[in-house]
């Protein structure tokens, strides 16, 4: 019987589409604290020596574009023109317009609204039309599939042992990734192989590298129940990375979609999240359909559970709703969908007031995935829901 393998990839945050992550989510957290009523749509594009801001920002709020992009640069660790790419001194351009006022339309007002109506929640429509999904599966403690934890967790121990100078030869541009086996029963059973390409200094060595990321990263990330002798570890295969980040490739805000949520376990609407206010569905409606799909695996209902929303622009109630639990359920689609109908309120205000969307929390979510996070206090990661689910069933 052939292997079951499956593979999913992380980056660190020095990676150049996450530099423009970075920004764009710093960008929106600094409007939200002095206006929770803005409408951003921040795209971040990077290369050597410069950064491009554009998109559509409606809000009261004065932000020094500028500066939060030096900030956020140089925080990540681009902060010398050793490295090619300085967060002091490269150029930076805004090119930033209003939100469009036939988006803004159906955003302020839903089509369902009507004046003097009680129930304020039908008041803001979905951002734009579009298909969101939210999964969950109970193979690690964070309801997340093993392949994108681990993949996750290499890359921010990368980040983590540069920053501590644990590993100072070390840049900030890296990425991970990571295969697991898993048994005739679709459990995980062992990792397969692991790979790790890690920017560097020029001086350091292949050989120096390979015995600190085994010895400092893998092993203290890997859990060593699931290596074995069989288990491939790969680093730098290339035998050299010095030369990354924006000056070796160029960056782009959402060209990281997969590694944001399930490392290609789960299938993905196609929206990206980073540099969007919360009425736009891609970013909260994921968030939504995770918490749903989270809550009910833990109550039981489904060893694996998927759930899709779609949403119509200047609408507040989704188009649809599909459950898809894999043949793992314990009770039927049909049931599961009735009982989040009952529990869970899928409008884009819903969303926003019982999530608790409107505060600066973005920056910290820009890199190392949205969902799963253990290291955050996460409105979507809450197990709240869990009683009334199992209540129901």
């Amino acid at each position: 019987m052939p292997k079951k393998l499956f593979t999913s990839e992380s980056v660190t945050q020095g990676h150049p589409d996450k530099v423009c992550d970075s920004i764009a989510d710093a960008i929106l957290d600094e409007i939200l604290k002095k206006d929770k009523n803005c409408r951003v749509a921040c795209e971040v594009v990077c290369t050597t020596g410069q950064v491009q801001i554009l998109g559509e920002v409606s809000s009261t709020a004065e932000v020094d574009y500028t500066q939060i992009a030096r900030d956020v640069i140089c925080k990540i660790g681009y902060n010398s023109p050793i490295l090619g790419f300085d967060g002091n001194s490269c150029a930076v351009t805004i090119q930033i317009k209003n939100q469009s006022e036939d988006i803004a339309l159906g955003v302020n007002q839903s089509m369902e609204y009507k004046s003097g109506d009680e129930e304020q929640l039908n008041l803001i429509g979905a951002g734009d039309q579009g298909i969101v999904f939210g999964f969950a599966c109970n193979e690690t403690p964070e309801y997340m599939p093993l392949p994108i934890v681990l993949s996750n967790n290499l890359a921010r121990k990368l980040h983590s042992e540069r920053e501590n100078e644990n590993i100072p030869y070390l840049r900030p541009d890296g990425k991970s990734q990571v295969t697991v086996e898993y048994d005739e029963n679709g459990k995980p059973k062992r990792v397969d192989t692991i790979l790790i390409s890690a920017q560097h200094d020029p001086e350091a060595t292949l050989e120096q590298i390979t015995k600190d990321l085994k010895s400092l990263v893998i092993e203290k990330v890997i859990p060593s129940s699931f290596l074995d002798e069989n288990t491939r570890i790969l680093i730098n295969p290339t035998g050299r990375f010095v030369i990354g980040g924006p000056v070796g490739d160029s960056g782009l805000t959402g060209r990281k979609i997969i590694v944001d949520t399930y490392g290609g376990y789960g299938r993905h609407g196609g929206g990206s999240f980073s540099g969007k206010d919360p009425t736009k569905v891609d970013r909260s409606a994921a968030y939504a359909t995770r918490y749903i799909a989270k809550n009910l695996v833990a109550a039981g209902v489904a060893d694996k559970c998927e759930i899709q929303v779609a949403y119509a622009i200047g609408i507040a109630q989704p188009i649809s709703i599909t459950v898809d639990t894999f043949g793992t359920g314990k009770i039927s689609d049909e049931k599961i969908l009735k009982i989040i109908n009952k529990v869970f309120d899928l409008r884009p205000l819903a969303i926003i007031k019982n999530l608790d969307l409107l505060k600066p929390i973005y920056s910290d979510l820009s890199a190392y995935g949205h969902m799963g996070r253990t290291d955050l206090d996460l409105s979507w990661e809450k197990l709240d829901k869990v009683d009334q689910i199992k209540a129901l069933m």
